[in-house]
């Protein structure tokens, strides 16, 4: 089948250390302390791993003082739940069922999975939803949601999506038409117009992006909404997934930012925990509407709950992350993280643009974009996420403006920038 979604391309835009290199590297007999193999027959001393530990926390903290390319604050402290990691705790299940494993913290789960039904506009009894691995399993879900919907429907999503739609696609054995965005990233509806008029009688499972991975663009829902009316599609043959990895959390508190809620036609909304909040651990959250999965759940007695997840076992330690960090800073902390990182990244874009490199930034995003730096190894330093001829920083609660300065000033010492 000549599907794009099917055929996305291989390559990679950056050179990449192959795993076994890597380890390799980190065997270097100058660091004697990280000698991961595990060889030993008996077992390696409490010492010795303490000191490989040590020395691997080092690393990745002088990393995170070079991390911009990626779209995960790492500017948090879950300290006091030190003692949770003395258990195992497994969320297997419907959070709002629970399961017969006595160490779960599905109370934890619901009061998280409430404050994002209120943020995202629906009501308590109308919605259901679960914490995930992250976003791909969110998106894993919403599609799989309007999979069962509408079985006969075509996924549509623009060819800036996140790699995952096209994996899903693969993965669910979807047909799928990849539309074409606008300059600034967002999902261009004349090309959708014209994909959905050619498979008028077929229908329509969209994915829209609040927020594209590399642009930070954002898809007008109300537009899109729109367009499949003016193709005939109504309210029953249609079903719209938004992907909201890293804006979900942010629109909320911007000005005059489009509005994600579930008044508007929408299915199902994912987000991912350890972006804006924060989070050790990768983690995501996925709301739906309850009707839809009454009827895509069954009951599994062997663990007292319902399935209706992806995953079988599920983290009991990632919920309470959230519900953690999202007690502690309130709706006002979380809005003065927004603000700092739109601040911050206006004074980013700006400041490339006056050392003369072409940056760009569209208006409700955090993310800059920028002509990719010709050093390899200044992309790598600095974590960059490149594609073909660009680059980004994503600017997160851990970025400073200091940061910010020393990336400018060794951007400049790239020969090809020296004026």
């Amino acid at each position: 089948m000549n599907d794009p979604c099917l055929a996305e391309n291989s390559a990679t835009s950056t050179k990449m250390m192959p795993l076994r290199e890597e380890v390799s590297k980190i065997e270097n007999p100058e660091n004697q302390n990280m000698s991961l193999p595990i060889t030993e027959l008996s077992g390696d001393s409490e010492e010795h791993l303490l000191q490989m530990i040590t020395s691997f926390a080092q690393s990745l903290s002088h990393s995170k003082m070079r991390c911009l390319g990626y779209p995960t604050n790492l500017e948090f402290d879950y300290e006091v739940l030190a003692p949770l990691l003395h258990f195992h705790i497994n969320n297997a299940g419907d959070p709002f069922v629970g399961n017969c494993f006595a160490l779960n913290s599905a109370a934890f789960e619901v009061c998280v999975l409430e404050w994002f039904a209120g943020l995202w506009g629906i009501d308590k009894n109308q919605y259901w939803g679960y914490v995930t691995t992250g976003g791909t399993e969110g998106n894993l879900h919403g599609s799989l949601v309007g999979r069962e919907q509408l079985p006969d429907g075509i996924l549509y999503t623009s060819e800036e999506s996140h790699y995952s739609l096209f994996k899903i696609a693969r993965m669910y054995r979807m047909q799928c038409v990849k539309v074409a965005t606008l300059r600034s990233g967002e999902i261009d509806c004349s090309d959708l117009k014209a994909s959905l008029l050619a498979h008028r009688d077929r229908p329509a499972i969209i994915n829209l992006n609040i927020g594209t991975t590399m642009k930070g663009a954002i898809d007008d829902v109300d537009l899109v909404v729109q367009t499949l009316q003016e193709c005939g599609f109504t309210r029953d043959r249609f079903y719209i997934h938004c992907d909201a990895a890293l804006f979900g959390l942010m629109l909320p508190f911007i000005k005059q930012a489009p509005k994600l809620s579930f008044k508007k036609p929408i299915g199902s909304i994912s987000t991912s925990g350890h972006k804006f909040i924060g989070c050790p651990v990768p983690c995501g959250v996925i709301i739906t509407r309850l009707e839809y999965i009454d009827a895509m759940s069954k009951d599994i007695e062997i663990i007292a709950s319902r399935d209706a997840t992806i995953t079988g076992s599920r983290s009991g330690h990632a919920p309470i992350f959230l519900w953690y960090a999202l007690k502690k800073k309130g709706l006002l902390g979380l809005k003065k993280e927004v603000e700092q990182c739109m601040r911050n990244a206006d004074y980013l874009r700006d400041k490339l643009r006056e050392a003369g490199i072409s940056a760009m930034k569209n208006e409700f995003s955090n993310i800059v974009v920028f002509e990719k730096p010709e050093d390899d190894e200044f992309a790598r330093r600095w974590s960059l996420a490149c594609k073909g001829t660009v680059a980004h920083v994503v600017v997160m609660q851990h970025v400073t403006v200091e940061m910010l300065d020393s990336f400018v000033s060794e951007f400049l010492q790239i020969p090809s920038f020296k004026h």
